[in-house]
């Protein structure tokens, strides 16, 4: 366990003192919420994060439960110095409601009949989800959240917060995911539906006195693991590979995968979180724009460039009909070959978008700001010697005035030596692209790879060198929140 880790953690769990009523008009007469938390809550009670779990996740998103060897779900992001910095942050994460993590659902306890819900469960939504988990932060005391945030079914329990309490949150993370779940994603939801339910052992949801049906659950299973790995993923991860006579290492894999999952999770819950996502519709039938139209926080939407599930065209629509509001939003596209997953696996990527997002990260918080500099006049001999002694590869030039008029790189000193040139004056480049302080780090990120330059002069309003942003900086910031 390293020092960025939130420790050691214990699943929380609270029941509702009143009966909880679903938009279908149904109620359940109890229930209880599993929960985690991590950091401090601040006195103002307004440094609260929610984390909202993916199909098959659960309230374990970080640290270690006593005597486990693997930390929760999304432990790269969250614990001190990460994008959900627990020294600053109140981090939550609730298991969903009609999940089998704690928090009621089909295989939970029905108080009027003493025997496991099963399909007498009433049907829930995404809506459902959020509400609960509103009433529930009431319990923690907390009338307003920081950020709501999410990847997946998580992202759309980010985005239907947005839009069932406006007021409530003041920043939105929603990751590859999507306000209307596509025909094709309804589609891969049955197929994983039917596999459960023609699986003999299912006896129509009545099962927990008797035999579990894991062959159905195995092969639901199986099938969605197919469709969070891209292409590329598999095969790099699996190419032909036979791992013995009879069966390739890819299906191995899916076996494993399969059979694992029937220790952990409950079919009728896989079946009830799934329709969840199906009927999943912030157009409500109209359009987006419309759906959206009484959001007011400012959004981050992160897509995968790989991912075929819940493809990037999906995310950008979500972009599009926020923008016709006069939103802030940032869209960030993660490049990876991992497919859907890659949400949880890139964590590099995700902790830099993340962290410049909730703390708005400006070239002032990165850039160098003693720099090496040299005169106009400078000979090409004592530039190279200054670069060699300060270990930099970037010598701004600066006039009298201290206004930056050029800048020199080790690159330039190379070409000058094989060109047998003599004169600083013919490598240096005078036509500089520059930054301000105040700059976003991501639109400084992007001029420089606009420019195809690794390193960014950092100015005054006088024009006047104050620092140096390069692109080693920023891929420090990157390792460093990936740590």
């Amino acid at each position: 366990m390293n020092e960025r880790s939130v420790g050691i953690v214990k699943t929380q769990f609270y029941t509702l003192k009143v009966p909880f009523f679903l938009n279908s008009g149904n109620f359940l007469e109890e229930v209880t919420v599993a929960y985690e938390t991590y950091g401090k809550l601040n006195s103002e009670k307004n440094n609260a994060i929610l984390i909202c779990h993916a199909l098959t996740g659960d309230a374990h998103a970080a640290g270690y439960h006593e005597g486990d060897e693997k930390p929760g779900w999304w432990d790269s992001t969250i614990g001190p110095g990460k994008a959900f910095d627990t020294d600053r942050y109140f981090v939550i994460c609730s298991n969903v409601l009609g999940g089998c993590q704690g928090t009621t659902g089909p295989s939970s306890i029905n108080p009027s009949t003493g025997m496991s819900y099963g399909l007498s469960f009433p049907q829930i939504t995404i809506e459902d989800m959020v509400n609960l988990q509103y009433e529930f932060l009431k319990h923690l005391g907390i009338s307003r959240l920081y950020a709501v945030a999410g990847g997946s079914m998580g992202g759309m329990q980010a985005l239907q917060w947005a839009v069932s309490f406006p007021e409530m949150m003041q920043k939105v993370i929603v990751l590859a995911s999507t306000a209307i779940s596509s025909p094709q994603q309804i589609a891969f939801n049955e197929v994983a539906r039917q596999a459960i339910m023609r699986d003999p052992k299912w006896n129509k949801g009545d099962y927990y006195d008797g035999e579990f049906p894991c062959e159905g659950l195995a092969l639901a299973r199986m099938i969605g693991h197919i469709t969070y790995l891209s292409d590329t993923a598999m095969q790099n991860k699996f190419g032909r590979d036979v791992k013995d006579e009879s069966m390739f290492q890819v299906e191995s894999y899916l076996h494993y995968q399969g059979d694992n999952f029937t220790k952990r999770f409950d079919p009728n819950s896989y079946l009830y979180l799934t329709k969840a996502v199906d009927l999943f519709d912030l157009s409500n039938g109209k359009s987006l724009e419309e759906g959206l139209k009484n959001v007011k926080a400012d959004f981050l939407i992160i897509s995968v460039s790989s991912d075929w599930l819940y493809p990037s065209y999906q995310s950008k629509e979500i972009v599009e009909a926020l923008t016709l509001h006069d939103l802030k939003v940032e869209y960030r596209e993660i490049v990876s070959h991992s497919g859907h997953d890659a949400f949880l696996l890139e964590k590099g990527q995700i902790n830099y978008h993340v962290s410049s997002f909730l703390e708005h990260l400006s070239v002032r918080n990165v850039m160098l700001s003693e720099v090496p500099t040299i005169d106009e006049g400078c000979s090409l001999e004592e530039a190279a010697q200054l670069m060699i002694s300060k270990n930099t590869t970037h010598l701004p030039i600066l006039s009298p005035s201290g206004r930056i008029s050029g800048i020199v790189t080790s690159w330039d000193i190379t070409r000058a030596v094989a060109n047998k040139i003599v004169s600083l004056e013919d490598v240096v480049s005078r036509d500089i692209v520059t930054t301000r302080q105040e700059e976003s780090l991501f639109v400084a990120a992007q001029l420089m790879e606009k420019y195809a330059i690794s390193a960014l002069p950092v100015v005054d309003e006088n024009g006047c060198l104050v620092g140096i942003l390069s692109s080693d900086n920023i891929s420090a910031l990157m390792g460093k929140k990936a740590d």
